[in-house]
């Protein structure tokens, strides 16, 4: 997180010197500071900034294919002419261990059509999510184990 106020500074102090006050030069001299930092080769627990930030394009891109996929699904279900429907809820063992991951876990699948989060345990450990279709209970913990929270883990591991 420091890094990337090193790299919105460094894009303001590159449209001080410039003179040019204009949403395209600050992009330019955050583009420009992005690779400084990225040349410079600073590590952020253990990891670069440059593959922190592709960790979390990727995990925003992800998000997006969740739901369109998911929209499309609920889509499917709602107007099929027999809407055979299993709702119900599902406990989910965490493996994120911090407050933020867990949050933004929980924001991720409340997100995405068709899943809700309900509540965490006590001890941090699971998630209980309601599924508008929870025919396949394991099928839903395995696809949020090897998306999502597999994501999360890659862009904030310390």
């Amino acid at each position: 997180m420091m890094l990337f106020i090193v790299n919105l500074l460094l894009a303001f102090v590159w449209v001080a010197v410039s003179g040019s006050a204009t949403l395209h030069n600050l992009l330019f001299g955050f583009v420009l500071s992005l690779l400084v930092v990225g040349l410079l080769r600073e590590q952020v627990d253990g990891i670069t900034y440059l593959t922190r930030l592709k960790r979390l394009i990727m995990l925003l891109l992800l998000f997006l294919w969740e739901l369109a996929k998911s929209a499309w699904r609920v889509t499917a279900l709602v107007l099929s002419p027999s809407l055979d429907v299993r709702p119900g809820i599902f406990a989910y063992p965490l493996t994120v261990t911090r407050d933020f991951e867990i949050t933004l876990l929980a924001n991720l699948i409340t997100l995405t059509p068709g899943t809700l989060s309900v509540d965490v345990s006590e001890d941090r450990r699971t998630l209980y999510v309601h599924a508008l279709d929870c025919a396949d209970p394991e099928a839903a913990r395995r696809e949020i184990a090897e998306g999502f929270e597999r994501r999360i883990r890659e862009a904030f591991e310390s």
